[in-house]
């Protein structure tokens, strides 16, 4: 889908405050409410907007640990990486994973109460799940770069 400059001044906003009215949103774009409510179910109907959520505070709710964590396979062990995502799926510990190029097959973003919990993640599921080679984590200090906003990275032609 081709965006213009008006699909990127209503992304860029509804990024910033997905709960934003119509009307506010509308005024802050520079457009008639019937024609920002327009687009922004053109942008929905086409994938461009994949949905709306909360953005839960980790540390709020009692999660402070953090950790990368990089995990490599041995692919000489029957199907290694279906057993592996299915493990993924049933660890809400894990937050994100991604399958990567390199010298890990994933890297996984990890979250827990704290490093006790952490510990006991690692031990009792991660090491105990079929085909694990290795693990390497990197626990996270400080995050001091956190955005998903993507419109910026667009070019306008």
């Amino acid at each position: 889908m081709n965006l213009d400059l008006a699909d990127l001044r209503i992304l860029r906003h509804l990024e910033l405050n997905g709960r934003i009215s119509n009307q506010e949103l509308a005024d802050a774009v520079g457009l008639s409410p019937s024609a920002c409510l327009r687009r922004v179910k053109l942008l929905e109907d086409r994938g461009v907007i994949s949905g709306y959520r909360c953005i839960v505070d980790a540390q709020h709710i009692g999660l402070e640990f953090e950790a990368l964590v990089q995990i490599s396979l041995r692919p000489d062990v029957d199907q290694w990486h279906e057993k592996f995502l299915a493990c993924v799926q049933n660890w809400p510990e894990v937050v994100t994973a991604r399958i990567v190029t390199g010298s890990a097959n994933y890297i996984l973003t990890v979250r827990a109460r704290n490093l006790s919990h952490y510990s006991d993640f690692i031990v009792n599921e991660l090491y105990r799940a079929p085909a694990v080679m290795s693990i390497q984590s990197n626990i996270v200090l400080k995050t001091i770069k956190h955005t998903q906003s993507l419109v910026d990275l667009v070019k306008q032609k």
